[in-house]
Order: C-alpha cells, then sequence, then structure tokens
C-alpha cells in the first residue's frame, strides 16, 4: 500500500541528535508513513544508529551516500519518496506526534498542493514560538498562490519589510507537506550549497509555488527547530558568501524573467537583497572569522559598494522600518560601513542574550 506521507531527513553526523528526531517520527499519530533516512556519508555513530531504528521499525528506509552535502542528500530522498505528499525533517529537530496526521488530513480534505504549519524555536535553556500573526487557517487558490506565497517566499514588500527576521520564516522546507506530483512532475530539486551559500529551501519553495494551484497554512506550531547545533551546516563563517548570493539573486531574477513575472515580484527580490546585507554582515563579524575588526569594517564596505546591492538600495523605502531598522539599513544604503559594523556587534551581541 502506498504510505500518505514521505517523510526525508538528511542525516551529516548528528549522533547526539538523531534518536531524539527519529523516536518523534516513530510515534507520529499517522501510521501510513515512510521515514526516508538519507545518510551522508557520516563519520560518526549515525549510520550505526540508522541500524539499529531500520530493524526496530520497518518504515525506516536508509539510503546510504557519499558525502554530499544536504541539498544532494534531499534530493537523493525525492527520488525514492513513494508517498502521496513529501515532508522533510532535520535531523537535529523533532516533531510533535500529531504534525503529520493533522497536516495529511488538512492536505486532503482542502484538497491542496502544499501545506504548511508554524514552529517552535527552540534553544538550550527556552524556547520561543515564530508568530506569523495569521488566523488559524489560512488558503489561497490559483493565482493568490503566486501573489501571497510565492512574492513572499523572494522577499518582502510594503509593510513586511519593517521586520527583517520574517524574510525567510516562509521558505522553509521542514514546516511542510507538499503534494508529491507537483515535485515529481516539474522535476523541482534542492540547488548545490556550494553554488548559493544558503536559502536552498527558499529556492525549492519558489518552484513549487510556482507550480502549486493551492496553499494551505495551519497556525499552529508542530515543528520544533533545534537552534543550539554549533555544528549545523547553516552555522560558522563563509568566506565566499558574497559571490554565493549573487549568484543566488540571478537565478532568482531570471527566473522571474523566464515566467514573466510582474514588477511587484523584482521589487520584492530588491528588497530581499538589501535585507541580506544583515546576514552577510553577520557572517563577516563571526567569530570564526580570524580577520581583525579593520579588515572586517573593510570587506563590509567592498561589498556595500557591490553594484547590485547599490542598485536595490536605490529603491528601497526606509520610511517602512522601525528606528534602529532605520538607522541599521540608511548606514547600508550610504555604504557608512564602520556605523554599519556598530550595529551589528550589538545585534549579534543580543542575539546571544536571546540564546
Amino acid at each position: 500500500m502506498r504510505p500518505k506521507v514521505s517523510i526525508i531527513v538528511p542525516i551529516y553526523n548528528v549522533e547526539k541528535y538523531l534518536s531524539r528526531c527519529l523516536d518523534s517520527l516513530l510515534v507520529q499519530t499517522l501510521q501510513e508513513i515512510e521515514i526516508i533516512a538519507v545518510n551522508d556519508g557520516s563519520n560518526d555513530l549515525s549510520l550505526k544508529i540508522l541500524r539499529k531504528y531500520e530493524i526496530r521499525d520497518s518504515r525506516i528506509k536508509i539510503i546510504n551516500k557519499q558525502n554530499g552535502g544536504v541539498s544532494s542528500a534531499r534530493n537523493e530522498g525525492i527520488c525514492f519518496a513513494t508517498g502521496e505528499y513529501i515532508g522533510f525533517v532535520d535531523p537535529d529537530d523533532w516533531v510533535n506526534p500529531e504534525m503529520y496526521e493533522e497536516m495529511y488530513k488538512n492536505a486532503t480534505s482542502e484538497n491542496v498542493d502544499i501545506v504548511m504549519c508554524s514552529y517552535i524555536r527552540e534553544f538550550e535553556n527556552h524556547s520561543k514560538i515564530k508568530d506569523f500573526n495569521l488566523p488559524n487557517m489560512v488558503r489561497y487558490q490559483n493565482e493568490e498562490v503566486k501573489i501571497n506565497f510565492l512574492r513572499r517566499l523572494i522577499g518582502p514588500i510594503n509593510e513586511e519589510i519593517a521586520n527583517p527576521e520574517f524574510l525567510d520564516a516562509w521558505g522553509t522546507v521542514w514546516s511542510k507537506l507538499y503534494r508529491a506530483e507537483i515535485i515529481m512532475e516539474n522535476n523541482i530539486e534542492f540547488m548545490d550549497l556550494n553554488k548559493i551559500g544558503t536559502n536552498e529551501d527558499t529556492l525549492f519553495n519558489i518552484e513549487a509555488a510556482y507550480y502549486a494551484k493551492s496553499f494551505l497554512f495551519l497556525n499552529c506550531p508542530y515543528y520544533h527547530y533545534w537552534r543550539a547545533n554549533s555544528t549545523s551546516v547553516t552555522s560558522g563563517y563563509k568566506p565566499k558568501l558574497m559571490d554565493q548570493w549573487m549568484y543566488l539573486f540571478t537565478y532568482i531574477e531570471n527566473f522571474l524573467k523566464d515566467k514573466k513575472l510582474n514588477n511587484d515580484y523584482f521589487l520584492a527580490l530588491n528588497n530581499r537583497i538589501c535585507l541580506n546585507t544583515l546576514g552577510l554582515g553577520l557572517n563577516t563579524i563571526s567569530k570564526d572569522n580570524l580577520s581583525s575588526s579593520i579588515m572586517k569594517i573593510r570587506r563590509i564596505q567592498m561589498y556595500l559598494k557591490e553594484k547590485r546591492i547599490r542598485q536595490s538600495f536605490k529603491q528601497l523605502d526606509l520610511s517602512k522600518f522601525s528606528f534602529v531598522w532605520r538607522v541599521f539599513y540608511f548606514f547600508a544604503k550610504v555604504r557608512f560601513a564602520a556605523g554599519f559594523y556598530f550595529i551589528l556587534v550589538c545585534i549579534e551581541f543580543l542575539r546571544k542574550i536571546i540564546r
């Protein structure tokens, strides 16, 4: 019998967290699932742990491959997925027991291509629900999917830019279920992080959203996103990040041109580029970057002068921001690297306190 849901878990050196993740999947109230565990060349005890779980429950299917990165692992998992819907879980995260039953039930009863839930950010000593400030259920159909979901994935417009922390809140793949046919028939896959640096989830969702005819948001935090894993692939200093993001922005821009989308989407991309200077800055001041403060400021100055970034800032409406963010992005707009650096240091300090 065909599984109702295929859950793809990309695994690389997560022996510390893997059992917690798998245990949360095995107690799902939806029984008709398959768990596709893709071991991406782990050199710790992850594969040994997987073998024990494989014996314990036949719904676990192990794919053992050479290391190729999280995108490669997820793409491999998609190839082996047989479920009506496909979901993704990261191996250092966990989910509520009812997550996939509730999401599948709503997917089928509402006959939608993509279902999304909210999530809880989990830190060492506290938890924080991601508040989307939306009703309990929001449904988009046909062109509404592009206007309200696809465009939001590309970037914020108008009042949305006031909250830079929401830039990629809609872009995660682990908070969603996708009708398998949407992915398979349109050959949607994850892009290599060596090319784009980050945001492989957002790119995947941009394509899925373009082809989807319906979308449902459930304002229920079923997913637990672990933020205390210092070995995560999303942590650490990335010296090539600016070049990778320039490739990413060009890729999205070409997608918009190819699909003949209107100016709102291009404005959204410009705003994304501006807001992403925060990410570039935090990457530059990372503790793993051993350069001096002077060299970091020079690095910031270099990318604030980059032609594509300067062009985007010409269109950025600073009036939508709160005072602190307005000052921060004003410094970026006028390329005042020292002031930009100072606020980045303050932001990073506050992030550590919150954690």
